[in-house]
C-alpha cells in the first residue's frame, strides 16, 4: 500500500472516532435550508473538521473540497475532496447506509478513493490502479470486479431517490427505469460500491456535488466500469455545480442507458 493510500485509510480511522459514537443516539440535526431540508449532524462537521486538520499538518500544500466547511488551496495540483458523511437521511434514521467519502485528486483526476461505512467495519477502496474490498470476514483485501450484463432488460439498478430528479429530467431518468428489471432506492455511496463489487448493473442519479461522486469514481473505474455524466463526459470534479451521473458495469449497458437518457 503506497503513502498516499495508507493515509487515506488514516483518514477513514480518524472520522470513524466522531462519526460512529454518534449513531444510533439522539443527536441534534441541524437543516442548512430555509424552504427544503438538507440535514447537517455534529457528526458531519468534527469528522470533517478532523479529516481537515490531518491533510494540512501532513500536507499542508495540498487542497481541500468539503462539504461542510468549503474550498481551500484548490488550486494545487493535490487537493482532496470529503464528504465526512454521505447519506445523513440515512444516518439520522439509523440505517447503516451512510459512509465516509474520500478523494484524492491530482490535477483535477481522482486518482484515489475510499468510501467507509463504520458501523459494518465496510471499506471500498481504489489504490490508483484496483478496487478493493474489505470488511468482515475478509483476511485480506478483495479485489472488486464490476460484472457484465447482456441488456437493460437484465439489469439491477439504484438511485437515491426519484425526488433527487429535476422535473425536466424525470422523463429521461424514467426511460431508463422502465427497462430495467429491478430499482432500489435509498443507497446513497453503497448503490457505487455494489456496483464496483458486482452486485448491481447500473446507477443514475442527478444534483450530485462534487464531494458526492468524486470518492465513488476512482472505485468504479478499477474495478472496472463506466462513470460520465450524462453526455458521456468525464466527471469534472473541480466544477463547483452539481453533476448528472451514470454509473455501469459494462459498456453494453452503459450505452444502452445513456442512449435512452438523451433520446
Amino acid at each position: 500500500m503506497n503513502k498516499l493510500t495508507a493515509f487515506m485509510h488514516t483518514l477513514c480511522d480518524a472520522a470513524q472516532n466522531e462519526t460512529l459514537p454518534r449513531f444510533r443516539v439522539n443527536t441534534v440535526v441541524v437543516n442548512k435550508l430555509d424552504q427544503e431540508f438538507d440535514p447537517v449532524t455534529e457528526g458531519d462537521r468534527k469528522a470533517e473538521e478532523v479529516i481537515r486538520s490531518l491533510i494540512n499538518k501532513n500536507y499542508p500544500e495540498h487542497g481541500i473540497i468539503g462539504e461542510e466547511f468549503g474550498a481551500e488551496n484548490v488550486e494545487a495540483s493535490h487537493v482532496w475532496i470529503i464528504d465526512p458523511i454521505d447519506g445523513t437521511r440515512a444516518f439520522i434514521t439509523g440505517i447503516p447506509v451512510w459512509g465516509t467519502l474520500i478523494c484524492l485528486a491530482v490535477d483535477g483526476k481522482a486518482e484515489l478513493g475510499i468510501m467507509h461505512q463504520p458501523f459494518t467495519g465496510e471499506r471500498y477502496y481504489s489504490d490508483g490502479t484496483n478496487s478493493y474490498y474489505l470488511g468482515p470476514g475478509v483476511v485480506a483485501r478483495k479485489r472488486l470486479e464490476t460484472r457484465g450484463c447482456p441488456s437493460l432488460a437484465e439489469a439491477m439498478m439504484m438511485t437515491t431517490s426519484p425526488n433527487i430528479f429535476a422535473p425536466e429530467e424525470i422523463a429521461a431518468y424514467g426511460r431508463v427505469e422502465a427497462q430495467v428489471r429491478l430499482v432500489r432506492y435509498g443507497c446513497d455511496c453503497y448503490a457505487y460500491s455494489m456496483l464496483a463489487a458486482g452486485q448491481i448493473d447500473l446507477v443514475i442519479e442527478s444534483g450530485l456535488n462534487s464531494y458526492d461522486i468524486a470518492a465513488l469514481v476512482p472505485i468504479v473505474k478499477d474495478a472496472g466500469g463506466i462513470i460520465t455524466d450524462w453526455q458521456g463526459n468525464p466527471v469534472n470534479l473541480l466544477h463547483p455545480g452539481t453533476h448528472q451521473i451514470i454509473a455501469a458495469g459494462c459498456e453494453a449497458i452503459y450505452n444502452e442507458a445513456l442512449n435512452l437518457l438523451n433520446e
